[in-house]
């Protein structure tokens, strides 16, 4: 392990080299974020801004991490899952002098050491996937959020916690749902996830999809990518879910819908894209077929049962990387794929730089946001805000522009015909 306090603690930083390449390859394949970089790295708008990151450590995210960097801003990062960090990428951001704290295969207690490290500076800004760095800043060190003048949370899960939060009246800071971004969550969750899980499922398992039948727990966007993705490798998508509406469009989307009760017994591959804990329990372990595959495609392990798994288990082994094989005690085998933590990321490389790129154009907006109402002496209330659709829709045009694709525009009589009530037939 590579240490150096107050610098960084990374894997080994001899993969430097190869993880430059990679990140060149991700800026080669992601405009908007590389035209935003090549915009500000002159004016500097984030100088004298602290800015602590929780993020998976992948070639994309080193993207992001450089282009803020970029544009002024010191920058200390932490990866936001145990298994998600790319050690290559890692050793190129700490041998391009960013400050990280990141290895794959980390412990929970070594986790939060990392998130911890990047709290050392005293942030002004937070960036965050999945909300530990900011609950980390509210249960262990409040103190903090006196200086802190707003952050930013990537995913659906971080989101969901935050506005719990908020409700409640807790949050010490305005946070701003980059998540819920059309060009996130339409775009990114989507496409992104159902590609990259796929990916993650097929590295970790090398099986055909096609004729398998393959159970998606949450149709909500990720599901939804999820489910489309194996339906285009032929296989038969079977949707669980618990509210009306998603059920009501995965029906009218060609997928069968039952309770995981019944899904259990027939699906050969199960993924789970839910957001909350204990979707695959004891009692579905046990119903299952010789030969399932579990996996989650949610933020966080407690999607699948892995204590429950081991109580009906009497054996296990890793049979192939982020693949273990748990033989039950009723003599059939479950092969549980990257630790139930995230398939795309463990036992793959994540979502695609192009997808990539507009979720963290918005996350550089967003802490742009932030630091301009810091500097007009606009104080936002603690509570979670969503991005101005302005910025969706720049950022939508600059990509479709990069893509070699244009579109129509309003004329003047269509803008005044559209907010013309008086209009009838």
């Amino acid at each position: 392990m590579d240490y150096k306090p107050g610098k960084y603690k990374v894997r080994n930083l001899k993969l430097a080299a190869e993880g430059r390449m990679k990140i060149e390859w991700a800026e080669s394949r992601m405009p908007v974020l590389m035209a935003l970089r090549k915009k500000y790295e002159k004016t500097k708008p984030l100088k004298g801004y602290k800015i602590a990151g929780c993020l998976h450590v992948t070639k994309e995210t080193a993207v992001l991490i450089e282009t803020l960097a970029a544009a002024g801003a010191k920058v200390s990062w932490s990866g936001c899952n145990p298994l998600s960090t790319q050690d290559e990428i890692a050793a190129a951001l700490a041998k391009n002098g960013i400050e990280i704290y990141a290895w794959h295969g980390m412990n929970v207690k070594e986790f939060y050491w990392c998130i911890e490290r990047t709290l050392d500076m005293k942030p002004n800004l937070t960036l965050d996937d999945g909300a530990d760095l900011i609950f980390t800043v509210h249960n262990k060190y409040p103190k903090l959020a006196e200086n802190i003048i707003g952050g930013t949370e990537e995913t659906t899960t971080g989101v969901h916690r935050l506005r719990a939060m908020a409700a409640d009246k807790k949050i010490l800071y305005p946070v701003i749902a980059v998540n819920d971004a059309e060009t996130k969550w339409d775009f990114d969750n989507v496409y992104g996830t159902g590609q990259s899980s796929i990916d993650g499922i097929l590295r970790a398992t090398s099986v055909l999809l096609a004729g398998k039948n393959f159970v998606v727990a949450g149709y909500g966007h990720c599901g939804k990518g999820c489910a489309e993705r194996a339906k285009g490798l032929g296989a038969n998508v079977i949707v669980t879910e618990v509210k009306p509406t998603a059920a009501l469009k995965a029906t009218l989307e060609g997928h069968t819908v039952l309770p995981m009760d019944e899904a259990a017994k027939i699906g050969d591959i199960f993924i789970t894209a839910t957001g909350v804990k204990d979707v695959i329990i004891k009692k579905h372990f046990a119903k299952m077929k010789d030969g399932a595959i579990v996996c989650n495609t949610g933020h966080y392990d407690c999607e699948i049962n892995i204590p429950d798994l081991e109580s009906v288990s009497k054996g296990k082994r890793t049979i192939r990387p982020n693949n273990e094989e748990y033989t039950l005690k009723n003599g059939r085998k479950v092969y549980l794929l990257a630790q139930g933590r995230l398939v795309n990321l463990a036992a793959a490389e994540g979502h695609p730089s192009e997808v990539m790129d507009m979720s963290f154009a918005n996350q550089f907006m967003s802490q742009l946001r932030l630091v301009n109402l810091d500097k007009d002496g606009v104080l936002l209330d603690p509570d979670v805000y969503d991005i101005p659709e302005e910025q969706d829709q720049e950022i939508a045009g600059v990509k479709l522009q990069t893509m070699g694709f244009n579109i129509d525009k309003l004329t003047k009589e269509q803008v005044k015909y559209m907010s013309d009530y008086s209009a009838g037939t």
